[in-house]
């Protein structure tokens, strides 16, 4: 008995300490929703956020022992009604609220939440600009705009558009969504050129619409991105229809609210449905799932739905689900509802009638809020989980395109993959820029073809395109004498041909630009552009580092770049031309070449031929007789041995090359008119103390000096052909000019009529011309496609025919010496030969050395051998004489005294007697003793 009393007072003080821990859970718990009721997002939103608390309220896992009860109120999307239906919540005991849907409701009663420590968990609120650092329990259940807007700016990046016009609707929802698609285009280099903010009341205002797109057709951008809200945009694009701006070149890009409305209302009226064919629409991507079919199934069976499921009304359910688990996380951790007065709100209460004492403070709303952001689920709408900013975690958007009766998918945008044909969910890399791509559009008027997304404004403005007043090189560009707005020349010619083949018009008005007195700077000319003096600048301008930092350029439609000009001597051929062809390395090389060959020869074919046998001073020139007379292929002696023979065939292969090139290097010294001069180039002209001159206005001036370092002192500008001519001829010691410096169009059109001075050294610059119009001109583009065609056709060279082709002076421009052939040219051939000479020699001593040690030795050796310990000379001195006989005798005597020895012992007389004649050598040599 003691026993049980023992273990019930255990078990009630374990009980008692368990309910310190635990608080007791609430019967119900009270959470409001805010949104507007007649809206197509409040519509669908009040229906899913019923059908969430009852999911909560039969769920066994969620909230036991707790019922969820929902208060819903309607703000229409006023800031005022908004604030007042909140201000009911507040004396309601409400722990958090599901909304607010606009984000004019969103700012105002963020504000009181944040004093009355109430979660906001908003499914419908997309403006970027509620900030978790301004607004604390604020969260946003769906995706930023800031998203979205990076999701148009990655389209429009991906066609190569340039420029966007925005339509928005004028709160805070349609203009911070524009300021972040600004954000985000500009970070492409991409910019909105026009923003046209329409009024958000309800009241749709046909005229506002019909000038706002007026305006816009004046326009030169044809992409247009439309955020606005659901009626509105259908005003928009019905009026955009009845102006023509639903066809061919035009392209509309509307952000989810489209989507919105296309998922609920489907299908749509026919005549909203024609309004918008071709569009583009994002939509916010859910993936694919079974929890997700299976609510839609629910949802088509609803009597009470009145619209069919967007992605919002998913939203709006994942909040209450998500509200719910965070409650029931925060009960287990000991959380219990209590609220308390604001002594602030107490005072002003008394001091007024505005029941302001009312209002309590959510005790909890610190703990739940974290408990909220701690919270991980698999929603309807995917993995609902945020990031340290309070973002959801892989924001990703639908890609769809207008077009039939329907819509159809043709992509995906995620901050993970970018754009993708593929679901961002079956992506596990970041995709890489060359893999962006979505499927085929059909565009606004069914075309195929991807739009250009700019057109020449139809206002009747005419672009200022500046053109330079030159005074001198006028085959380029002049001013037509008399007139004061028509120029003539090679770059009017190739511009105006270039702009006849645009697709669309073109009105230009020339303005003159220049004293007329001397060249203008191009350099200050093209600033003017950015200045917007000019739409563009038409003329020579050359296309340089510094100019392209400010404007675009077309595709050159001429090369240029800078050369040296400098005056010149004839050099005469001289009586010892013939020399020249060769070095004087090459010719010492080919005489010991031809000797070598000669000795070669002979020590291979002097045994056996006889031709090359015979007293020492007759063999000495035989070798230099035969040696120089393969120069010319006519050596009388005939080779007999293989050896011999292969040598002699690759040397006359030799001598035939020698013999042509110098043949062609002679004929070229002798008939071509060889020049000379000082200067040999830019490197040899920066070393010189002398003048150099540049034409005015040229780019020429700026990199002597700031890129080659020259003293300016030592420039000296020069305004006409005729100026260049006077200073190159008068010379630095008169006055003038060593050389000059200009781009090589230039040179040629002066050298063409000035003969006596000639381009030296190589073009040290490469550049060309082209037309400049400010950064990002889609005109540039189009006129760079225009003279690529130009130049295909042949246009471009007719052009330059017609104003550059002039008579070309007698002697044509030539190095200023004629290249001497060098050994280095030859040496293979040199090696070829050697080495066949030297494998020759070797095999034939080879065969000397065999029949030196195989044959019998002389009596001579003999007795070498026998008195080798007296004179161990001897025996080398008999071998060699020996080797040096056998090297000398004929090769069929030797073999047939050799033959005799072995049969009998004796030799034939001619035998006897020269081995006497050696005895005798020997023995007066080696005396007996």
């Amino acid at each position: 008995m003691k026993l049980l009393w023992s273990f019930l007072f255990l078990s009630c003080l374990c009980l008692g300490f368990l309910g310190h821990g635990y608080s007791e859970k609430p019967e119900v718990v009270k959470i409001g929703s805010i949104f507007s009721f007649n809206s197509v997002i409040g519509k669908v939103a009040k229906i899913a956020i019923e059908e969430a608390v009852k999911d909560v309220n039969s769920n066994p896992d969620i909230l036991v022992g707790t019922r969820l009860q929902v208060s819903m109120q309607n703000s229409n999307c006023s800031g005022f009604m908004g604030m007042v239906e909140a201000l009911r919540f507040m004396e309601k005991d409400i722990v958090g609220i599901i909304g607010p849907q606009c984000s004019v409701v969103a700012h105002m009663i963020s504000h009181m939440a944040n004093e009355l420590r109430v979660p906001l968990l908003s499914f419908a609120v997309t403006d970027p600009v509620m900030s978790p650092l301004q607004f604390p329990y604020f969260i946003r259940t769906s995706q930023s705009d800031l998203y979205q807007m990076e999701a148009i700016a990655s389209i429009v990046d991906l066609y190569g558009w340039k420029e966007v016009i925005a339509v928005f609707v004028d709160d805070d929802y349609g203009r911070n969504g524009v300021a972040a698609l600004n954000d985000k285009l500009a970070s492409r280099r991409l910019r909105i050129t026009y923003k046209a903010g329409l009024h958000p009341d309800n009241a749709v205002n046909k005229n506002e619409i019909m000038n706002m797109l007026i305006k816009i057709m004046l326009l030169q951008p044809r992409i247009i991105v439309i955020h606005v809200y659901s009626e509105l945009g259908f005003a928009v694009f019905k009026e955009a229809k009845y102006l023509g701006m639903m066809g061919n070149g035009y392209v509309w890009i509307a952000t989810d609210w489209l989507s919105t409305t296309l998922d609920s209302s489907s299908p749509l009226p026919s005549e909203r449905l024609e309004s918008i064919q071709g569009a583009l629409v994002l939509r916010p991507h859910t993936p694919d799932s079974k929890l997700k079919r299976e609510f839609f199934a629910r949802w088509r069976k609803n009597p009470d739905a009145p619209l069919a499921l967007h992605t919002y009304g998913l939203y709006a359910y994942d909040s209450v689900m998500l509200l719910a688990r965070a409650l029931d996380k925060y009960f287990k951790h000991g959380g219990k509802i209590s609220f308390s007065n604001d002594s602030m709100l107490d005072a002003l209460g008394k001091s007024g009638s505005l029941n302001l004492e009312a209002m309590t403070v959510f005790d909890g709303g610190e703990a739940l809020l974290k408990d909220i952001l701690g919270t991980h689920m698999v929603g309807l709408t995917g993995q609902l989980q945020f990031t340290t900013d309070r973002s959801r975690i892989r924001p990703a958007y639908d890609i769809i395109n207008v077009a039939g009766t329907g819509v159809r998918q043709i992509g995906y945008w995620s901050n993970h993959s970018g754009l993708s044909v593929l679901p961002p969910e079956s992506l596990t890399k970041p995709n890489m820029s060359a893999s962006q791509k979505l499927r085929h559009v059909i565009w606004p008027g069914e075309a195929f073809q991807k739009p250009r997304g700019w057109a020449f404004s139809n206002n009747g403005k005419e672009l200022k395109i500046g053109v330079p007043r030159r005074v001198s090189y006028k085959e380029f560009v002049s001013q037509i004498r008399g007139t004061e707005y028509m120029f003539k020349g090679f770059c009017i010619d190739v511009f105006t041909a270039a702009v006849n083949l645009l697709p669309y018009a073109v009105p230009v008005k020339f303005i003159p630009y220049g004293n007329g007195k001397e060249n203008p700077s191009y350099t200050h000319m093209v600033e003017m552009i950015t200045s917007g003096n000019f739409d563009g600048v038409v003329g020579d301008i050359a296309i340089v580092t510094n100019r392209t930092k400010i404007v675009d350029f077309t595709q050159p439609y001429a090369a240029s770049g800078l050369v040296v000009v400098a005056p010149f001597k004839k050099l005469n051929s001289g009586a010892w031309a013939f020399l020249r062809p060769f070095n004087r390395l090459m010719w010492a090389v080919t005489a010991c070449c031809f000797l070598f060959v000669g000795i070669v020869v002979w020590i291979l074919e002097h045994r056996i031929n006889d031709e090359f046998r015979g007293p020492p001073k007759r063999q000495c020139v035989t070798i230099l007789w035969f040696s120089f007379s393969t120069m010319f292929f006519a050596h009388r002696e005939n080779t007999v041995s293989t050896l011999g023979r292969l040598v002699l065939i690759i040397w006359l292969f030799v001598v035939l090359i020698i013999n042509s090139s110098y043949t062609a290097s002679l004929t070229s010294i002798l008939t071509v008119q060889q020049l000379s001069s000082p200067i040999k180039g830019i490197d040899s002209l920066r070393e010189m103390d002398d003048r150099i001159g540049y034409q005015v206005g040229s780019f020429a001036e700026r990199y002597l000096r700031d890129e080659l370092n020259i003293s300016e002192s030592r420039l000296v500008p020069l305004g006409s052909p005729e100026a260049y001519a006077k200073a190159l001829k008068d010379g630095p010691r008169k006055g003038g000019v060593a050389a000059i410096v200009d781009e090589r169009p230039y040179v040629e059109l002066f050298l063409s009529s000035n003969c006596a001075y000639r381009i030296v050294g190589q073009e040290f610059t490469k550049s060309g011309w082209g037309f400049a119009f400010p950064r990002d001109s889609p005109l540039a583009i189009d006129l760079s496609t225009a003279i690529l065609e130009l130049a295909e056709n042949g246009d471009l060279q007719r052009i330059h025919d017609k104003w550059l082709m002039k008579n070309a002076c007698t002697l044509e421009n030539a190095e200023l010496e004629s290249d001497r052939l060098h050994l280095k040219s030859f040496w293979g051939l040199f090696l070829i030969c050697g080495v066949a000479c030297v494998l020759a020699l070797f095999l034939y001593f080879l065969q000397i050395i065999r029949q030196l040690y195989n044959g019998k030795p002389s009596e001579e050796e003999e007795d070498a051998i026998g008195r080798e310990n007296h004179d161990s000379s001897s025996l080398r001195s008999t071998r060699l004489q020996r080797f040096l006989s056998l090297m000398d005798e004929k090769e069929d005597v030797s073999k047939a005294g050799s033959k005799k020895r072995k049969i009998d012992g004796s030799v034939n007389d001619n035998s006897v007697s020269r081995h006497s004649r050696r005895l005798d050598s020997f023995n007066s040599v080696n005396p007996l003793d």
